[in-house]
């Protein structure tokens, strides 16, 4: 199937190729691999085993944490997430993660694009591909901080789509989120508006010429216009003055640790409840070769904004509708890590075996799903390679992840390439 755009232009709302449990996706994207022995993954024989000889005759590094169970679901989360863990039963815990590459720059596009060889359109422009937009005043795919590095803002491009799918950025990571904004949202160099107005005019009347040539200018189109329309949306949807002070206070807004990435999760949720249909945030640091001892720290920047951020979905009925992914690049191998010949508190790359989760839309909350082994090395049991998690979100979103193709160079190109498999068991 290749989606068809209306006379309200290539973001208008399409129809899915089935009834979806979703209609929109948040992705919080934990930049660097965080370990899963940490967070999610509870492993007493490997805390048993600390100190031991592993298998490239490193040491074990037991658990630095204490695990407990929370919820009915009984569900394994450690003291480092003491927020989201009374969110447990909304969560659906993916413990046998596996990609192709434990390398940072092959892997982090791999989880954005399905592909680290050539550039290709990122997982949120084949879902605004397939499924277009609510609100037609608003970008349908916002990416908020992302990282400059590993893929940059190929990680977030349309590739060989048109323009219109690839996502507007804002902020970088490293930067603090509060004083990011959007730029040309007003007519530059000192232009009045009669005259932006007049010269948008004249380059859209050019634009309708090349038509005739070339459809993909089409996209250049679709996004002049709607740079227009977003000159009041978009400011008046980032202004998170408007909510409550009780809603700030749950965020962790204007509390140190919390502020940041808090404000970027409450950015997503008036986002997506405005009628985006992907948002992606980032939270960076992650890449604990060393200092794993300061993970609870860093844990505490994201738990109390996320476990919000879930419970604000669901108080507003948004999140059963609304998939919530949460995932890194690749996790953290059970052995020590060695640098510069010595050995540090920290854990290597794990690409064999990780966690990630997804919450609403329409997955199984509570449901803890697949195990590696008892160490941890790698997945034994229940297995999600990354496309399975790409074609999972796909059809979560109700669609097929075989038949959404764009025809680019003489071929179908899809996300999953010639891969993936719908992981029907954690669907509710």
């Amino acid at each position: 199937m290749t989606p068809s755009s209306s006379d309200a232009g290539l973001l208008s709302p399409k129809q899915p190729h089935f009834t979806p449990r979703a209609k929109r996706v948040i992705f919080l994207f934990i930049n660097g691999g965080p370990s899963q022995f940490e967070s999610f993954e509870y492993k007493p024989e490997l805390r048993k085993a600390n100190g031991k000889q592993g298998k490239s005759k490193k040491k074990l590094l037991g658990p630095l944490l204490d695990f407990a169970q929370h919820g009915e679901s009984g569900m394994w989360v450690s003291e480092a997430f003491p927020h989201l863990a009374k969110q447990t039963d909304q969560l659906c815990m993916l413990n046998a993660m596996q990609t192709n590459s434990r390398a940072h720059p092959l892997a982090i596009p791999l989880l954005h694009t399905g592909e680290f060889q050539f550039q290709r359109p990122s997982l949120g422009s084949w879902v605004l591909y397939g499924l277009g937009t609510e609100n037609q005043n608003l970008p349908g795919f916002f990416t908020i901080k992302p990282t400059r590095t590993f893929g940059g803002p190929s990680n977030y491009g349309s590739a060989f789509l048109p323009s219109s799918y690839q996502a507007t950025r804002l902020g970088w990571d490293g930067q603090g989120i509060k004083g990011a904004n959007l730029q040309n949202l007003t007519p530059g160099n000192l232009q009045s508006p009669d005259a932006a107005r007049q010269a948008l005019d004249l380059a859209q009347m050019m634009n309708q010429q090349l038509l005739d040539q070339t459809t993909e200018a089409q996209g250049v189109i679709d996004s002049l216009a709607l740079s227009e329309r977003m000159q009041q949306a978009v400011p008046q949807v980032l202004d998170i003055e408007q909510e409550t002070q009780g809603t700030l206070d749950r965020y962790g807004v204007n509390t140190k640790n919390t502020d940041d990435f808090g404000r970027q999760c409450l950015l997503a949720r008036r986002l997506v409840e405005s009628g985006v249909r992907f948002v992606e945030v980032h939270s960076s640091g992650w890449d604990h070769h060393s200092n794993l001892d300061k993970f609870k720290p860093k844990a505490e920047t994201i738990d109390k904004p996320i476990a919000a951020l879930l419970a604000d979905l669901a108080e507003r009925g948004m999140l059963d509708d609304t998939l919530v992914v949460w995932t890194g690049e690749f996790g953290r191998t059970p052995e020590t890590q060695i640098l510069s010949g010595k050995e540090t508190i920290g854990r290597d790359h794990n690409a064999d075996g990780y966690t990630a989760w997804m919450a609403g839309g329409g997955v199984q909350g509570g449901l803890t799903y697949g195990k590696t082994d008892d160490l941890g090395y790698k997945a034994v049991e229940g297995a999600i390679h990354l496309h399975d998690f790409h074609a999972t979100i796909l059809h979560l979103l109700g669609i097929d992840h075989t038949k959404l193709t764009y025809r680019y160079g003489g071929r179908d190109f899809r996300l999953t390439n010639v891969y993936g498999e719908i992981v029907h068991d954690i669907i509710a």
